[in-house]
């Protein structure tokens, strides 16, 4: 698993994208379709038409780092809601890699009276 500093956002294309795409292509993606710089530090997950395939794209302050996974009997949970971006907490992302579904997580509130679930974050 990758580490991530303090303050990383992690963002998700509804859209998919082709899987044969590298280093390059992703970048371009994340320029075109999240409309953010691929090279800030943040993390950009992207899949492909069938849903088995996960890739991700991150820069690490030196390079670009490509994570990918495939899983061999189940899909990736992912929203319907094509031509969206949605930004992830990385504790969402890690259960998206590990093909959980992330969006039926609730937080815990953090003070009484404070009602926080995932459709706020």
């Amino acid at each position: 698993m990758m580490a991530m500093a303090p303050g990383t956002r992690v963002y998700l294309a509804c859209q998919p994208v082709d899987m044969r795409k590298g280093f390059d292509g992703l970048a371009a993606a994340v320029q075109e379709i999240i409309r953010a710089d691929p090279y800030s530090g943040h993390v950009f997950c992207f899949r492909g038409k069938r849903g088995d395939y996960l890739k991700i794209l991150h820069w690490d302050g030196s390079g670009l780092c490509l994570f990918a996974k495939r899983l061999e009997k189940d899909k990736f949970v992912w929203p319907s809601k094509v031509g969206a971006v949605l930004r992830l907490t990385p504790a969402q992302m890690a259960l998206l890699i590990e093909g959980c579904d992330w969006r039926r997580i609730r937080l815990q509130p953090k003070w009484p009276g404070h009602n926080l679930s995932s459709k706020h974050l």
